[in-house]
């Protein structure tokens, strides 16, 4: 009896130990992942949270609770030693496949399009277009946040119907066209105003985004009534606060609106 305890209290040690490393780990890949690729209300608008839990979940599986259930002292050292090597390699794999699919989801542009801001991912781009870019609006792995950009218009006839026809066969439209992005700076961000709505008339429908307003507004030491707002297309239904000049000030949650 007194075996078994001790036994079954190295197996414990062994998984707190791998539990310890494994959440240390994880706090990295969780700082990665919040402060550089979904920094902000990102981690809820493009689904940051949901992605992470994921990942954490499948980590602790291949990780502390097989350690739990193989650890065994009384194994010879190099099975025992195999084994843990096993579970490593399997937890790693699973580690590396889970932040590659965040990155991969990750927001890497918010584009103006016309009457609402659109949140881009890596699979609704071509990967050629995205080499083509300026450095200023290139994404990179330690890029803070999506890149605020706004659409060019076509050049000539020709380049607005292939655009419009490939769109209407089931092709990109603008927005996911990297070769049509812009800064979003001066008459750019002023252009978001003409389809823009004061932010008023969303907080009547939405009372309970006023005192997040109201925060947002003293973050940014401005007058939320001289705001005004814009709709986000995102995996959540959000709106882009924009002040006088165009210029995003925030996010607040449109859900149902």
């Amino acid at each position: 009896e007194t075996s078994v305890c001790l036994k079954n209290m190295m197996r414990f040690k062994a998984a707190a130990i791998h539990l310890g490393l494994t959440g240390l780990i994880g706090l990295l890949v969780t700082v990665l992942i919040f402060m550089f690729w979904y920094p902000g209300v990102y981690s809820e608008l493009s689904g940051g949270f949901a992605l992470l839990a994921i990942i954490m979940a499948v980590d602790l599986v291949c990780g502390p609770l097989i350690t739990l259930i193989v650890f065994n002292p009384k194994k010879p050292k190099s099975e025992l030693w195999r084994d843990l090597t096993l579970v490593a390699v399997m937890q790693v794999g699973a580690l590396a496949y889970g932040i590659h699919t965040v990155w991969v989801a990750k927001p890497l542009f918010l584009v103006l399009e016309v009457d609402r801001f659109k949140v881009i991912t890596a699979p609704q781009v071509d990967n050629t277009a995205l080499e083509a870019l300026h450095l200023e609006l290139r994404p990179s792995w330690l890029s803070i946040g999506p890149k605020v950009v706004a659409i060019r218009a076509p050049l000539n006839s020709a380049e607005r119907n292939k655009v419009t026809l490939e769109a209407v066969e089931g092709g990109r439209d603008y927005a996911e066209r990297p070769e049509f992005y812009t800064p979003y700076t001066g008459d750019n961000a002023l252009t978001a105003l003409k389809n823009a709505k004061p932010l008023a008339v969303f907080l009547k429908k939405r009372p309970d985004q006023l005192k997040a307003a109201q925060r947002i507004a003293l973050e940014q030491q401005s007058d939320l009534h001289q705001w005004f707002y814009l709709p986000v297309m995102a995996r959540q239904d959000w709106v882009a606060i924009l002040d006088k000049q165009g210029h995003i000030q925030g996010f607040l949650k449109g859900d149902g609106f």
